[in-house]
């Protein structure tokens, strides 16, 4: 074979082998995402979308929130062929970094599709599975953890006294990744007064309480240890009562936006709460281009 033979077959071979790695590219479509609601979760945490593809979970990538709840990122390139399969969109909650390639527990919307699209909610199974608008509150102050009954107005109990007494919140058990927490906001600081996932049994908080046992409920005596800027025995008529709803691990010690009730507190007790949980929910879709 001549030297010019040669080099035509090994142009020949150029080109099949280019025209091969071309054929090898996957097809990709881009994922939409028009979300609102949701908060900066800081440094350590972020947002990572999932397409549930024959029971298996794919990432479609990660975006952050700022403090205007706008999206770092809006589309993602996604391989069509697990878009064309894919039943569900799953938003989680991730730290960062992130060492596991699998989803966290933390799952905060989700939704199933619909051709191209899906309407993502707090409600759909896949995320915390309910969308908390039955939830009910009734509390009561006082301060059991101490014997002084000259500051009955600092502390906060979530018990219904009618009830024997018994729970003061009806709440739906919480999927694994998130606990509900109760604050009271004073003076414009929201102060915790412990998480739990059961509002029949005491929570994990005794911060500011007196050294007397507290009743086997959620809630907290504010009588000792106050953060920086106040002070206490304080008066919590005229401040705020919140539940929240909080990921675990938590991204922050102020409350997340889930807070599903609310309630100032004022008249006389006991006291109800104020459903919240639409206004505080985040919603979004997803749309296949």
């Amino acid at each position: 074979m001549t030297f010019k033979n040669l080099l035509f077959a090994g142009l020949f071979m150029l080109a099949f082998t280019a025209c091969g790695d071309d054929d090898d590219t996957q097809a990709t479509e881009q994922l939409e995402l028009n979300l609102a609601g949701l908060e900066d979760l800081g440094s350590d945490f972020t947002y990572e979308g999932w397409i549930i593809v024959d029971g298996a979970a794919v990432t479609t990538g990660t975006f952050d929130v700022n403090a205007d709840g706008a999206l770092s990122r809006t589309s993602f390139e996604v391989d069509a062929a697990d878009l064309a399969s894919a039943s569900t969109f799953v938003l989680t909650i991730e730290p960062r970094p992130d060492n596991d390639p699998a989803p966290s527990d933390v799952h905060i919307l989700a939704g199933d599709f619909s051709g191209t699209s899906a309407n993502l909610t707090v409600g759909h199974g896949a995320a915390l599975g309910s969308d908390f608008t039955a939830a009910t509150g009734t509390y009561i102050l006082a301060t059991p953890t101490d014997a002084d009954a000259s500051n009955e107005t600092s502390g906060i109990w979530f018990l219904d006294p009618a009830a024997g007494p018994g729970a003061g919140l009806n709440l739906p058990t919480l999927p694994a990744g998130w606990k509900y927490e109760g604050w009271a906001v004073i003076d414009g600081t929201p102060v915790s007064t412990g998480t739990f996932t059961d509002a029949a049994v005491a929570d994990d908080g005794a911060t500011y309480s007196g050294a007397l046992p507290g009743p086997p409920f959620p809630g907290e005596d504010f009588l000792t240890n106050a953060p920086a800027g106040l002070s206490f025995p304080t008066d919590l008529m005229g401040m705020t009562a919140v539940i929240s709803i909080e990921p675990s691990p938590d991204n922050s010690a102020a409350p997340f936006l889930l807070k599903p009730l609310v309630s100032p507190i004022s008249g006389t007790g006991p006291f109800q709460m104020n459903n919240n949980a639409t206004a505080t929910n985040p919603t979004g879709t997803i749309i296949i281009k």
